[in-house]
């Protein structure tokens, strides 16, 4: 895996935001018009619909217009590269807890001795 990569860094991104999260957490429950979305932060709409473009950018919501109506719905499938990413960071740091324990281990025994 490339020690960058532009596309993960943008999930991050977006993920880093406690109102883009919060969006996200509403579009989990379906497909939501953009000033459903906005009523509850307390933004103004075009604050709002910056986080939203963030978020479309990172590919974690998709929008459709329907008449003067902006309707937004979740992707879920584009969070895979964070869980990837997570399960690798998961799977080398608990190799390295495993082999700190096994070397304390062993002074432990080394010094029973």
């Amino acid at each position: 895996m490339a020690k960058h990569d532009p596309d993960l860094s943008r999930l991050f991104h977006a993920l880093a935001d406690a109102t883009r999260r919060s969006i996200l957490t509403r579009l989990a429950e379906g497909p939501a018009r953009v000033t459903d979305l906005a009523g509850p932060t307390g933004l103004r709409l075009p604050t709002v619909m910056r986080h939203l473009s963030v978020l479309e950018e990172a590919g974690l919501i998709a929008t459709s217009k329907d008449g003067r109506v902006r309707t937004c719905a979740i992707v879920p499938e584009a969070m895979q590269p964070v869980r990837t990413w997570m399960d690798e960071q998961q799977t080398i740091w608990e190799a390295r807890l495993d082999r700190l324990d096994a070397f304390v281990m062993d002074v432990m025994k080394e010094r029973g001795k």
